[in-house]
């Protein structure tokens, strides 16, 4: 791995007066030892995490009933408890800049395909917050009780994750367009007392009625005891036997927020794991870690802070919501989005950043890849003046989405490729704005987080593919699986591979400078010929070509060894030739490898994706085995598996 072209270096505002160089400047001020540049940073964050994570407590000023108490009562792995005698409230937290002195300041916009753009000002989220908490607390929901929300990216659910929040009870949450069984195989494991659901949702010029929807699902867990039902799509009745959103905040209009202190490791969130193989596994995050780790990334590695404007396109089943979420505390503005961001145009989101004033733009890496496709121009249709910062994730971003951003977004912002996951409901390696900009990329580990990259004998290695591993504990590592008494499911998940050490299942690598490359999921590893591949290697080849719109690669067990299957879908008016497979074969091998050549290349129509935007490898990988995938309901498009599967020249 050579060290790649700068495309953006940091300019004196990012290196003297973001928040990661004045926390740096703090940190030297205290007696921390000199840290002259970013790598001195992270070293210092690794060698002595109970000073760092005490110190990012202090920095970001969380509040907490009394004072936080020893940092790490154990360092094992899985095992390790944070600040075991810290009480506080995450929606307390959240709110500490809308209960201050600004009151009118806006706290949340929202944009939807169904509704009229709504503002919210800061005196009146608090207010939402207090009343739907009051009604909750009237219908008995304790600390420790599950609330399910199946919610549209709307205000109702950053208020309805406020509330349970400022009880103690655990918020869970999924996008409307999950089929009744992909729903139930999430919320059924977990036992709600309580389930918000939207009567219907928009996307892409259509309505969506979810009102049987939510009584099936009602009806299908026992445990539910109310439904909560948010009046989404103006044309469709609610149902007479569920309480109406708006009557339940009306009921305890007036009330005053209540927050319960409760432990650091109180469970706030269940999240869940893709679930294209098999039932999801029901994921606990605890309320402390995830604060002190959105508190860092956030206010740190993003530069977010209250004269500030986040937008992140994201549904409420995929952690970047309850990130997004997050942003509250840094008192920046929210904004929220619900609906197809290519309707009618890929300029919708765009045209959103210049109505809104977004100063933080966050998206997936397909999207930006679409947009380079579509050849659109953003920093020259639309006034982007504010944008400081672009954020990405969901798959690694190519080479060219790097030089599109920079020639056809800004030149002035920081590009952030970030990569975490649902598992950490948050990141192991993104940005920092003391870091220059390498194309394709990403910057750095993230403070406090540990991470190697592991070759097969459990050894640290740079400038080669490794599995990413994180060797020390970070606070948002989960409290466990929800019903796996024993740890058993937990442990084996991640601890495994190598012991006390967490392995992620992503393929890393790092450069000496710190930057590194993902290239893509270990579980989805190609072995042709026994030697392994990561897919993202061959995707950075396929998917900048122009006549390619997405791609899809998977191995095959074939004639006792491992064939590589490459799917693509055309652009308009492009269609797939000899010639055309020729020319992929032969830029993939001149810059990857002739192993990476694939055996097949097939056009389909649709390449299978996850509710949360992640290619499905692992499924069609399934289907070439010729085995059964379980959990369709898992997928935005199932459909795509029949296509992939009735394609005869696969099975020869």
């Amino acid at each position: 791995m050579t060290l790649s072209t700068i495309v953006h270096q940091p300019g004196s505002r990012a290196l003297t007066r973001s928040n990661m160089a004045r926390y740096r400047d703090w940190l030297q001020a205290s007696g921390v030892p000199s840290l002259p540049d970013y790598a001195a940073l992270h070293a210092w964050s690794v060698a002595d995490i109970e000073r760092f994570w005490r110190s990012i407590w202090e920095y970001t000023g969380l509040i907490s009933a009394g004072a936080p108490g020893p940092v790490l009562e154990s360092r094992g792995l899985p095992g390790a408890r944070w600040f075991p005698e810290a009480r506080l409230n995450f929606a307390e937290n959240l709110l500490r800049h809308a209960l201050g002195d600004d009151a009118q300041r806006p706290a949340l916009h929202a944009r939807s395909e169904t509704r009229p753009d709504l503002t919210l000002s800061r005196h009146e989220l608090v207010a939402q917050v207090a009343a739907l908490a009051a009604w909750m607390r009237a219908r008995g929901i304790q600390p420790g009780d599950r609330v399910a929300a199946v919610v549209a990216n709307t205000p109702e659910a950053i208020i309805g994750m406020l509330a349970a929040a400022s009880i103690g009870a655990v918020w869970s949450s999924a996008s409307p367009d999950f089929g009744t069984a992909g729903i139930l195989d999430r919320f059924g494991q977990i036992e709600p007392r309580l389930l918000i659901c939207v009567n219907g949702y928009g996307y892409g010029g259509k309505v969506f009625d979810r009102t049987a929807q939510a009584l099936e699902l009602r009806r299908s867990i026992p445990s539910v005891q109310q439904v909560l039902m948010v009046c989404n799509v103006a044309d469709i009745d609610l149902p007479e036997d569920v309480t109406d959103w708006q009557i339940a905040l009306d009921e305890h209009a007036g009330a005053a927020l209540q927050c319960t202190p409760l432990p650091f490791d109180h469970p706030l969130y269940i999240l869940y794991s893709s679930g294209t193989t098999g039932v999801p596994k029901c994921i606990v995050h605890g309320a402390g870690g995830t604060l002190l780790q959105h508190s860092k990334e956030l206010m740190l590695h993003s530069d977010l802070g209250p004269e500030d404007v986040l937008f992140y396109f994201t549904t409420c089943g995929w952690m970047m919501w309850n990130w997004l979420a997050s942003g509250l505390l840094t008192g920046a503005e929210l904004v929220l989005f619900d609906g197809n961001p290519g309707y009618p145009d890929m300029q919708r989101l765009w045209r959103l950043a210049e109505d809104y004033r977004v100063t933080h733009f966050g998206t997936s890496a397909k999207f930006l890849g679409g947009c380079r496709n579509a050849g659109l121009q953003p920093g020259r249709d639309f006034d982007l003046a504010p944008l400081r910062v672009l954020l990405s994730t969901g798959s690694p971003l190519l080479p060219e989405d790097y030089d599109w951003v920079y020639a056809a977004v800004k030149q002035d912002l920081l590009l952030g490729s970030i990569s975490g996951g649902t598992d950490i409901v948050s990141c192991f390696v993104g940005c920092s704005l003391l870091l220059p900009v390498r194309r394709g990329v990403i910057q750095c580990r993230m403070l406090g987080m540990d991470v190697q990259a592991y070759d097969d004998q459990g050894q640290a290695v740079i400038g080669q593919r490794g599995e990413l591993v994180c060797v020390q504990p970070a606070p948002s590592m989960p409290l466990g699986f929800w019903n796996d008494t024993d740890g058993s499911r937990y442990r084996a998940a991640y601890f495994e591979r190598f012991e006390g050490v967490w392995a992620h299942g992503d393929y890393i690598e790092f450069d000496e400078e710190g930057g590194c490359i993902i290239h893509g999921r270990s579980d989805a590893t190609l072995n042709p010929g026994g030697v392994r591949i990561g897919t993202a290697e061959i995707y950075r080849q396929v998917e900048t070509l122009e006549e390619i719109a997405d791609s899809l690669v998977v191995g095959q067990d074939w004639e006792g060894d491992v064939r590589v299957v490459l799917l693509v879908v055309m652009n308009p008016g492009q269609t797939l030739d000899e010639p055309l497979r020729q020319r992929i074969r032969q830029r993939i091998r001149e810059n990857a490898s002739p192993r990476h050549v694939p055996a097949r290349i097939e056009a389909v129509a649709q390449i299978p994706y996850t509710r949360s935007g992640k290619k499905v490898e692992l499924a069609v990988a399934k289907i070439l085995r010729r085995e059964a995938v379980t959990n369709r309901e898992a997928l935005v498009n199932p459909e795509a598996l029949e296509q992939i599967a009735a394609i005869e020249s696969l099975w020869r």
